[in-house]
């Protein structure tokens, strides 16, 4: 099976009360490790977003490494609806997940 038809997942971590200056992406794989990644997100409790196009450029990102300015819009929607979602305010995700996105320079 091509890479392009493999489930991928990549994780980020944002502690805005302790100066990170943006999202890292903490883990990311494809194939069973996604599986093992997205695993563990629910057991967590963590909020699972399934979008392919966010997934596609954050696993662009390098390992440990704060997201592209690219994509702080992006991600800070998301984030933003995380929030209201957790508050019982949201409805419906954020455009921007919807929309295309730029690809990430290099």
């Amino acid at each position: 099976m091509s890479r392009t038809h493999r489930k991928s997942a990549a994780a980020l971590v944002y502690d805005a009360q302790n100066s990170d200056l943006a999202p890292r992406v903490i883990a990311k794989g494809y194939g069973l490790l996604a599986e093992m990644i997205i695993q563990r997100a629910k057991e967590a409790g963590l909020y699972v977003h399934e979008a392919p196009e966010m997934v596609s450029l954050l696993m662009q990102v390098d390992l440990d490494a704060r997201i592209p300015p690219q994509l702080y819009q992006a991600v800070a929607e998301l984030l933003a609806w995380l929030h209201r979602l957790e508050s019982g305010a949201a409805d419906e995700p954020p455009s921007s997940a919807l929309e295309p996105i730029e690809p990430i320079g290099r």
